[in-house]
C-alpha cells in the first residue's frame, strides 16, 4: 500500500509562511500527502528544512510504500573509507528521520514502527562506523591474529545497546547509549593490551563519525557512560573484566539497565553469548523483591537531580516527571526483575510488550496494562511532536503559549485547552497507577507484646538474617503485622517460639524481608505455619525460595496432575542453557516449590491426607524420570546411548503405592534388558553390566546429593535382588530368574506395590505383565502366611511400639496391616497395589466385615501418619505439636478431642491386631504358640 492511502491524521500548520515556503519546492505533492507536509512544515523549521534538502528522494519514497523507502535508504550504508561513510551516513539519517516522523504525523506507521524505523537506522549507522573505524588496522595487519576477513564480525568487538535503542524503542532525538566490548577468547594472552589499545581508538573513530557536528549535520550523539565504572575505565572492556565487574559489584540499576541490552553492532553471536553469561546477574532465580526499594531510590534520586521537572504542565518532562514516560518503564521493569528469574517469558525488552506479558504470567491486572499502554503510546507521540521542532533532545512540554499552540497543532487538535487537561488527567492516571507499587509500605502500629515475645526480638537481633542494617530496617517494617498474625491466634507465644525457629535457620534476610513487605500475604501463611507446623517452618529457613511459589496466582489452583507435571519438569530441563548440573539444580528448585506447595494446602485444609499422599508421589514419579532422561542423556554423552533396549526405574513401597509422605524417602529398583556381551557405544565403551551399573548409581547420586540446592530425596536399593550384596541395576534376565526362583516371600510381597515409574516404555510394558504373571502364579496359603508370621515376629522385636502414639509399629500398626493387604494381594494374585484396595479384595483368609474393620483402621494411621510427618521431625507427640498442629490432627482424623482420638487409635490397633492374629493363627508353629 502507498504512503498516500495510509494515511489517517495530519498536523495543522502553525506557520503558515513557513508552510508555503516549504511547498514551493515540493510542487510535485497532491491532496493529503501535500496537506501532511503542510502541516509538517509549518510546526517544524527542523523538518521543513529536511523537506527541502531532500525534496527529490521524498518525492519518490512517498510516492510508493515507506517501509520499502526505508530499506532502500538503509541498503545504501556499507563500510568504507571514513571520508565517504561519514557523510552517507548522515544523509541516511536525514531521509529516515523525515520519512519516520511524516510516517508518525500522518499515522502511517504506529508508535513501534516509527522507533523500530529509528532503531534500525542506529543499529545499522552504528555496524558500519565500528567496522569503518576497524578496516584501517585490519587491512595493515596491526590487531593481531586478525585480518579483513574478520571484518564481518568486527575482529570480537561488540557494541551492546542500551535504554530505548536495545529495546527497539528509539525516540525521535535520542542520544543512544552504547557499551563497547570484546570477546577476549580470540587474542592470546600476550596480546589483549595491543588488541584493547587499538579496539578503544576504534571506538573513538567510530563514535566521532556518528556524532561530530558537519555540514550535513550528526548522525547520533552517543553516551558510553553506562559501561562498568565509566570514570575508571577505557572505552571498551573484554568480556571477562566485564563479567567480573557484574558479578562482583553489578548494582540494581545495572541490572535494570541490561533488561535491554541488545548485541546491535559487530559481533552479534558473541554479544549474545556474553549475555548469557551474565544472565544471572540480571535474573535472580528467586522472586527478588529488594528491588522494589531500589527503585524506589532510583526515583528519588532522579527527582531530587531532576529539580526543573515541573510541579505545573508548563514545561514538564514528560519523560522523568511524576506520571511521565519513566514511571511506566519502571513500572514494567521492576516487575520484570523480580519475576523474570522464574519467569523466562517475562525476558523481553520492549516496555508494551512486558507490560502485556506481566497481564498474561498474573503480576498486572489486564485494565491496569491496557491504560498504561495507551498512555505510554500516547507520551510518546507528545515526546516526539515536542523534539521535532528542532531536532533537540528535549522531554519538556512548552513554556509559552505559542509553543503550546504549536504542540497542539503538531498533534492535529489544535485545542491547546482540551491538549492541556488531557495530559493532566494522563499524567495523573499514571502517577496514581504507578505509585502505589513504588511507595514504601508504612509499618502497622506497634502493638504489646508478651515477655516472651520481647525477650525473642531481642534475640532476634543476633540472628544472621538480621545481620545488616538494611535487613534489620525491613525486618522492622514488617514485625508489627507478624506481631498481629500471632496475636490472632489462640496461643499467640507458642506460634511465637515456632517463628523463632524458622528465623534462626534463615540465613539471610533481605530477600525474604523485602518479599514479606511487598506481600503481605506471605506473612499471614508464616502466621499459619508457625502456629501449625514446626518442621514445616524449618523447612522454609532451610529453603526459602520455595516462598516464590506462593505469589504465582495458581498456588492455590488445584494439582494438574502427573502428566502435567512431567512435562513442565521436561520442558525446564530441556533449556539450551542447563548443563547437567544446573539441571540437577533446577529440578530441586521445581521440586520444593511443589512439594510446598502440597504442604500447605494440606496445611489450610484444602486436601486431606489421601489426596497430599498422591501428589506427593506424582512429584516424585515426575522428578524421578526427569532425573533419569537428564542422567541418560549426560551419560551417553561420555559412554554412548544405552545398550539394548534401555532400562526402567522400578518405583517399590510409597511409591509404587502413590502412598508417599512429606519426608518419605523412595524405593528403587533399576531393572535393564541388554547381552551380556554388548558394549555401549560412546566415546569411552562400557560393557552393559558395567554401564547400568554406573548409571545407576549416577541416577542416586542425582537424586539424593546435596547440590547447592540441597538434595531432592533420599534413596533406598535394598528391595533390589539379593538386598545389598546384589548388583546395583539388575538384567532383566536375572531379575525374572530370581523372582521365580530364589526371591522369597516378603520380596513378593513388596512386588505386589511396584510400579515402572521411568525409562523404556516397551521394557517398562514387559516388567508389568512379568510382575502380573508372578503374582498370579498359583500358590497355596500356607508359605506366605507362615513366612509373615516370621516377619511379624522379627518386626516386633526389631521395632516394637514405642507409645500410644506411635501408629507405624506393634501389633494392628500401619506397617502390620499394610505388610497383611500385602498378603492378601499376594494369594489373590491381584494387580493392586494400594492398601485399601488390596483389603478389599475377596479372599477365604478374611471376611468382608473384618476387611472393613482394617480398613477404617488403615485410614485413621495413615491420616495420622501424613500430619504428624508434615508438622514435626519427631515421633508424635501431641504435646509439643502445639495448639495449631493439635487443631490440624483433629481435623484430619474426624476426632472431637485428643482424648477420643487416643481411644480410636488403641480400639483400631487392638481390633486389626486380632483380626490379623486370628487369620494367621493357624500357621503359627508350636514353639511360637508355646511363646
Amino acid at each position: 500500500m502507498n504512503f498516500s492511502d495510509r494515511i489517517t491524521r495530519c498536523p495543522i500548520p502553525h506557520d503558515s509562511n513557513r508552510a508555503a515556503d516549504a511547498l514551493a519546492h515540493l510542487d510535485w505533492a497532491t491532496g493529503e500527502v501535500r496537506d501532511l507536509l503542510a502541516g509538517t512544515a509549518g510546526c517544524s523549521p527542523f523538518l521543513s528544512g529536511l523537506m527541502v534538502r531532500q525534496a527529490a528522494w521524498l518525492e519518490g519514497a512517498l510516492d510508493g510504500d515507506p517501509n520499502a523507502a526505508l530499506n532502500a535508504a538503509l541498503a545504501e550504508l556499507k563500510p568504507g573509507g571514513a571520508n565517504e561513510v561519514g557523510p552517507a551516513l548522515r544523509i541516511a539519517k536525514q531521509r529516515v528521520s523525515l520519512l519516520a516522523a511524516l510516517a508518525d504525523l500522518g499515522g502511517v506507521w504506529s508508535l513501534d514502527e516509527v522507533t523500530g524505523a529509528l532503531t534500525d537506522l542506529a543499529d545499522l549507522a552504528t555496524d558500519v562506523a565500528i567496522k569503518t573505524a576497524l578496516m584501517p588496522d585490519l587491512s595493515r595487519g596491526k590487531l593481531p591474529g586478525q585480518s579483513m576477513d574478520d571484518l564481518p564480525t568486527a575482529a570480537g568487538l561488540v557494541v551492546l545497546a542500551m535504554g530505548k535503542m536495545g529495546a527497539g524503542e528509539l525516540n525521535y532525538s535520542s542520544d543512544i547509549d552504547l557499551i563497547c566490548l570484546f570477546d577476549d577468547t580470540r587474542f592470546d594472552v600476550v596480546d589483549l593490551p595491543e588488541a584493547r589499545a587499538i579496539f578503544v581508538k576504534a571506538v573513538r573513530r567510530a563514535m566521532a563519525l556518528l556524532s561530530d557536528q558537519t555540514g550535513e549535520g550528526y548522525v547520533f550523539r552517543t553516551d558510553l557512560r553506562l559501561r562498568p565504572d565509566p570514570s575508571a575505565t577505557p572505552v571498551v572492556l573484554s568480556f571477562a573484566s566485564a563479567e567480573r565487574y557484574y558479578e562482583g559489584l553489578g548494582r540494581t540499576w545495572e541490572r535494570q539497565a541490561y533488561i535491554k541490552a541488545r548485541p546491535a553492532a559487530g559481533d552479534l553471536v558473541a554479544g549474545e553469548r556474553f549475555l548469557t553469561e551474565i544472565r544471572p546477574f540480571i535474573w535472580r532465580r528467586h522472586l527478588d523483591f529488594t528491588t522494589v526499594q531500589d527503585a524506589q531510590e532510583i526515583r528519588q534520586k532522579i527527582r531530587a537531580h531532576k529539580s526543573h521537572l515541573g510541579s505545573g504542565l508548563d514545561g514538564r518532562n514528560v519523560k522523568l516527571c511524576p506520571g511521565g514516560i519513566r514511571e511506566i518503564e519502571f513500572f514494567a521493569q521492576i516487575r520484570q526483575l523480580i519475576a523474570g528469574g522464574r519467569e523466562p517469558a517475562l525476558r523481553v525488552r520492549p516496555t508494551r510488550t512486558a507490560l502485556r506479558l506481566l497481564v498474561e504470567h498474573g503480576w498486572v491486572k489486564a485494565d491496569e496494562a491496557a491504560t498504561l499502554d495507551a498512555d505510554y503510546v500516547r507520551l510518546r507521540e507528545i515526546e516526539h511532536r515536542a523534539q521535532m521542532v528542532q531536532d533537540a533532545q528535549t522531554h519538556h512540554l512548552p513554556r509559552s503559549a505559542d509553543e503550546w499552540q504549536r504542540i497542539a497543532d503538531f498533534t492535529g487538535g489544535g485545542d491547546v485547552d482540551a491538549l492541556r487537561h488531557e495530559l493532566r488527567e494522563l499524567m495523573d492516571r499514571v502517577h496514581e497507577t504507578t505509585e502505589d507499587f513504588f511507595s514504601p509500605n508504612e509499618p502497622a502500629p506497634a502493638i504489646p507484646m508478651s515477655e516472651t515475645a520481647e525477650r525473642l526480638v531481642q534475640e532476634w537481633q543476633k540472628y544472621p538474617a538480621l545481620r545488616s542494617k538494611r535487613a534489620r530496617g525491613l525486618f522492622e517494617r514488617i514485625l508489627p503485622r507478624l506481631m498481629q498474625g500471632f496475636e490472632r491466634g489462640p496461643r499467640p507465644d507458642e506460634a511465637i517460639i515456632q517463628f523463632d525457629g524458622f528465623l534462626k535457620g534463615l540465613p539471610a534476610g533481605v530477600q525474604v524481608f523485602s518479599l514479606f513487605e511487598a506481600n503481605p500475604q506471605l506473612i499471614d501463611l508464616m502466621v499459619d505455619v508457625s502456629s501449625t507446623a514446626p518442621a514445616l517452618a524449618r523447612y522454609l529457613s532451610e529453603n526459602p525460595g520455595v516462598l516464590d511459589a506462593v505469589i504465582g496466582g495458581a498456588f492455590f489452583e488445584q494439582w494438574p496432575g502427573l502428566q502435567v507435571l512431567s512435562g513442565d519438569l521436561e520442558h525446564k530441563l530441556s533449556s539450551s542453557e542447563l548443563d547437567y548440573e544446573r539441571q540437577l539444580d533446577t529440578a530441586r528448585y521445581w521440586m520444593k516449590d511443589w512439594h510446598f506447595r502440597v504442604g500447605v494446602h494440606h496445611l489450610r485444609g484444602l486436601i486431606g491426607p489421601p489426596e497430599a499422599a498422591q501428589e506427593y508421589s506424582d512429584l516424585a514419579q515426575a522428578s524421578v524420570a526427569s532425573i533419569w532422561n537428564a542422567t541418560c542423556a549426560d551419560f551417553a554423552v561420555r559412554y554412548g546411548a544405552l545398550p539394548g533396549r534401555g532400562a526402567v526405574v522400578l518405583g517399590m513401597g510409597s511409591l509404587g503405592a502413590r502412598s508417599l509422605g512429606a519426608r518419605s524417602d523412595l524405593d528403587l529398583i533399576v531393572i535393564y534388558d541388554a547381552d551380556p556381551d554388548e558394549n555401549s557405544d560412546g566415546p569411552r565403551p562400557l560393557p552393559a553390566r558395567t554401564y547400568y551399573a554406573r548409571l545407576t548409581k549416577a541416577l542416586i547420586t542425582a537424586l539424593s546429593a546435596k547440590t547447592a540446592a540441597g538434595a531432592l530425596y533420599e534413596v533406598d536399593m535394598r528391595l533390589r535382588p539379593s538386598g545389598r550384596q546384589g548388583p546395583a541395576a539388575a538384567s532383566w534376565t536375572s531379575f525374572q530368574n530370581y523372582q521365580r526362583s530364589e526371591a522369597w516371600t516378603w520380596e513378593h510381597l513388596a512386588l505386589t506395590r511396584a510400579r515402572v515409574v521411568a525409562g523404556s516404555a516397551e521394557l517398562a510394558t514387559d516388567v508389568e505383565e512379568f510382575r502380573l504373571e508372578v503374582l498370579a502364579e498359583p500358590r497355596a496359603h500356607e508359605k506366605p502366611c507362615r513366612d509373615l508370621v516370621d516377619m511379624r515376629k522379627r518386626l516386633a522385636s526389631a521395632k516394637p511400639r514405642a507409645n500410644k502414639w506411635d501408629v507405624g509399629n506393634g501389633p494392628g500398626g500401619l506397617q502390620d496391616i499394610e505388610l497383611f493387604a500385602q498378603l492378601l494381594a499376594l494369594v489373590h494374585g491381584a494387580p493392586d497395589r494400594q492398601v485399601p484396595d488390596q483389603l478389599r479384595l475377596e479372599c477365604s483368609l478374611v471376611d468382608t466385615s473384618a476387611r472393613e474393620v482394617l480398613i477404617k483402621a488403615h485410614d485413621l494411621l495413615s491420616r495420622i501418619k501424613a500430619v504428624t510427618r508434615l508438622l514435626t521431625d519427631q515421633a508424635l507427640d501431641p504435646a509439643k505439636l502445639g495448639h495449631g498442629g493439635r487443631a490440624m490432627l483433629l481435623r484430619d482424623t474426624g476426632k472431637p478431642d485428643l482424648d477420643a482420638l487416643e481411644s480410636a487409635i488403641a480400639s483400631a490397633t487392638v481390633k486389626a491386631a486380632a483380626i490379623i492374629d486370628a487369620v494367621l493363627a493357624p500357621y503359627v508353629a508350636p514353639a511360637q504358640q508355646e511363646e
